[in-house]
């Protein structure tokens, strides 16, 4: 960049702050939420970003709305959305990007199964892509969640031509602008299959990452629930329908 054309104030050999909104969705996470809002923090505030922390409360039946707002209370830069009763996966996932005002836009799910200390890794690579979607490479969950995962993504890279290795790897990152151009109406599990297919339509560059995944400690995983599941699988031809009649 020529010095003419730096933005006032920044000086050569700077660089303009990470510009970023971090968000994760919870559902009936109250033993995880504090934990993994305050590694966020601290992650943010080591790259000295310009950054926001949106907690999205899906409803939960257990104290994660109101221990989350304690939170929130105590730092101005975090707040919580609050959904009346549990409106599933992707209507949280919509909540979060929606309410983002930053821009880029990272999301990790509240169960603190990734670390977020991998997510500065994902910065350089915005220099070139749109989004930067994680894999993971040690999967920590039973056989049988890990196979049907395998089976998803195969599944869903032949019905949209993508080429993910781990399509629904909760540890992404976007230009939030994304979100101004895409429909989003899956509220279920069917929801970064939307983004990715609907993103990489429009010729949004996508690349992705190996990230560590690691075990639950605290809480119970409601995405391997039989009827969830199977509820994705009848809604995923839908969804190819809808797409391919949206271009």
């Amino acid at each position: 960049m020529a010095e003419r054309d730096r933005p006032e104030g920044l000086q050569a050999g700077a660089e303009a702050p990470v510009s970023i909104t971090v968000f994760f969705p919870c559902y009936n996470e109250q033993d995880n939420v504090v934990r993994v809002a305050e590694q966020a923090l601290r992650v943010v505030e080591s790259l000295q970003a310009d950054y926001e922390i949106i907690i999205v409360d899906d409803g939960s039946s257990d104290d994660t709305g109101r221990i989350a707002d304690q939170f929130a209370a105590g730092h101005d830069r975090v707040r919580v959305i609050h959904h009346e009763g549990n409106r599933g996966y992707g209507a949280a996932l919509q909540s979060g990007f929606r309410a983002a005002t930053k821009e880029l836009v990272f999301y990790t799910d509240g169960d603190g199964q990734f670390d977020i200390g991998e997510m500065p890794s994902l910065l350089p690579l915005m220099q070139e892509y749109d989004i930067v979607s994680g894999y993971r490479m040690n999967r920590r969950d039973n056989l049988l969640r890990t196979l049907a995962g395998h089976l998803w993504t195969m599944t869903n890279n032949l019905l949209f031509s993508l080429k993910m290795h781990d399509i629904d790897c909760a540890f992404k990152l976007y230009r939030r602008a994304i979100f101004d151009t895409i429909k989003m109406e899956s509220t279920g599990a069917l929801i970064d299959t939307e983004i990715l297919a609907r993103a990489a339509r429009k010729g949004y560059r996508i690349a992705e990452k190996g990230v560590h995944h690691y075990p639950r400690t605290a809480g119970r995983p409601t995405g391997a629930n039989p009827g969830v599941v199977l509820r994705a699988f009848k809604e995923l031809l839908k969804l190819r329908r809808r797409i391919l009649n949206d271009s």
